[in-house]
């Protein structure tokens, strides 16, 4: 890849709701100069609660949107990151050379419990992936 040109990274995750959201919000806050996307097989809108926990690590994914892998077609990725196994095995073909990550969260949307406890799902399943996008920007980025 030409070192002068960003990378474009799609995160796909099944609903675009939590998970790519998250990753979405840490890929764009650790590597400003790359241009990063995040897309759903399906799209359920942002999951509030996903907002709630990035803001309390200082990012802002707010003004996100929900997004159809779809509306991506015409972009050439350098990378794509599946964040679920679902989205991994269900992931239309995309006519690009991108290289394929995966790593399969736990969806914190389907964690029970109190509302403490769900909150705090959001949260583990938040630094799991904090910690997995620091570790790809510093391998690919």
């Amino acid at each position: 890849m030409d070192s002068q040109r960003p990378n474009n990274i799609l995160v796909l995750c099944t609903g675009n709701s939590c998970r790519s959201q998250i990753a979405h919000g840490f890929l764009k806050s650790l590597a400003p100069n790359d241009n990063i996307y995040s897309a759903g097989i399906e799209i359920y809108g942002i999951n509030p609660k996903a907002i709630k926990a990035m803001s309390e690590v200082g990012v802002d994914i707010s003004l996100h949107t929900s997004n159809h892998i779809q509306e991506y077609n015409n972009i050439e990725f350098d990378h794509i990151i599946t964040v679920c196994d679902h989205a991994a095995e269900n992931c239309p073909h995309l006519s690009s050379n991108a290289q394929r990550h995966h790593f399969n969260f736990p969806d914190p949307a389907k964690a029970l419990g109190s509302e403490k406890e769900i909150n705090d799902e959001f949260r583990e399943v938040r630094n799991k992936i904090e910690k997995y996008v620091k570790q790809f920007i510093h391998d690919y980025c």
